[in-house]
């Protein structure tokens, strides 16, 4: 495994990672976690992978130029960095981006890396805010500067990594970023492939009638308030201080056991390292977690929902969803019907939200039929995977 920090970038701005270091000890601290914590379980994470890959923080300035929004309104003009990993690969490989989920970050993808850096060359980030990237203050007001926060940074990381003409992958509101962003910037991207994407549906439909019944019971009431009042689960993490990893532990444990089928998702390793960089990048500075509330209404319906503009997408899309995914791929099956562009909803069983983690071999060969233009001199002779549901 190859490793490498961008650190000259770090040398002309050491107050960049300066500011999240405490004099203190970590056994001392109550939140006993930094940036190098979290950089330092990337690392203990991705020695899992087999393929070399290089580490870098990518600078994308202190703004989005020429936007009033600035990604911590401030007249500083000190740069911000998005953590970003890029896997070894062929020559002449197309490019694979991925963006992570909500309270997730790229190393969520670790079981994935060595086989899609085979066929692709895979970059993965952490998106402003969350990880090891920076994590600016969270300013945002509206759905509108909410969603220029995350499209504006990765635009701008785009700009500094000189790339163009890639395959743009997302998982849930890694998804939704990954679609507005492609609808602002389609120039850029090939093909979207959404994976267990949020905020597709506005949640107004009849069948979501129950949200509205919950909403009303007294358990609604309080969840809905805490929803609106923009309380994070990570809120809780850091308010347990030392007994935080604890709660991250067990909570790993249980989410990923093996409800889909036999075989367990991680081995006893794996989850180790899963749970200490999960605590790790959950327990740091609050900043892109604060997004919630203006992204999606209560339920994790979108405020401003894909669906209203798939009839605008510019860029050929496929929708993946674990067969046990709580987000509703019949959501996708309807924007697919205003989309004028090639779009496919792909199912994989034995799998749920985190499909890519619990069916690995089933999302590796729907990203691969995905990208059958990109892959095979005949994509139109390509057969659809066995096992795999075309919805």
């Amino acid at each position: 495994m190859a490793e490498e920090i961008n650190k000259s970038e770090l040398r002309s701005s050491p107050s960049i990672i300066a500011k999240s270091r405490s004099l203190w000890p970590s056994v001392l601290r109550w939140i006993p976690t930094s940036t190098d914590h979290i950089i330092a379980s990337e690392k203990r994470l991705l020695s899992l992978v087999k393929t070399p890959y290089v580490q870098e923080l990518v600078n994308i300035g202190s703004g989005p130029p020429g936007s009033t929004v600035r990604w911590f309104r401030s007249s500083s003009n000190e740069p911000r960095f998005i953590n970003t990993v890029t896997f070894d690969s062929k020559e002449g490989s197309p490019t694979l981006v991925m963006v992570h989920g909500y309270a997730a970050s790229q190393g969520f993808f670790f079981k994935n890396f060595d086989y899609l850096a085979n066929r692709f060359k895979v970059i993965a980030i952490d998106q402003l805010g969350w990880g090891g990237s920076s994590r600016p203050d969270f300013t945002c007001k509206s759905t509108e500067e909410t969603e220029a926060w995350f499209i504006d940074s990765l635009e701008e990381w785009r700009k500094a990594k000189n790339l163009s003409n890639f395959i743009l992958l997302g998982h849930s509101f890694g998804g939704y970023v990954a679609a507005k962003y492609a609808l602002k910037h389609p120039e850029h991207v090939q093909h979207l492939i959404l994976v267990g994407a949020a905020g597709v549906s506005s949640g107004s439909e009849e069948k979501y009638e129950w949200v509205n019944r919950f909403r009303a019971t007294w358990k609604g009431v309080i969840l809905s308030h805490l929803w609106e009042s923009n309380f994070t689960p990570q809120k809780i993490i850091r308010g347990l201080g030392p007994w935080g990893p604890d709660l991250v532990r067990k909570y790993t444990a249980a989410r990923f056991s093996p409800r889909y089928s036999v075989e367990g998702v991680f081995t006893e390793e794996e989850s180790k390292l899963l749970s200490d960089y999960v605590y790790h990048i959950s327990a740091a500075k609050a900043s892109g977690e604060l997004c919630l509330k203006y992204i999606f209404a209560f339920g994790a319906f979108g405020r401003s929902p894909l669906i209203n503009s798939a009839s605008e997408w510019k860029v050929p899309t496929t929708f993946i969803y674990g067969t046990e995914d709580w987000m509703d791929y019949e959501a996708a099956q309807a924007a697919r019907k205003q989309m004028k562009v090639p779009c496919e909803v792909i199912r994989v069983p034995q799998a749920g939200h985190f499909v890519f983690l619990e069916n690995k071999d089933g999302f590796h060969s729907a990203v691969l039929y995905a990208c059958r233009r990109f892959l095979s001199p005949h994509p139109d002779d390509e057969p659809f995977p066995e096992g795999l549901i075309s919805a």
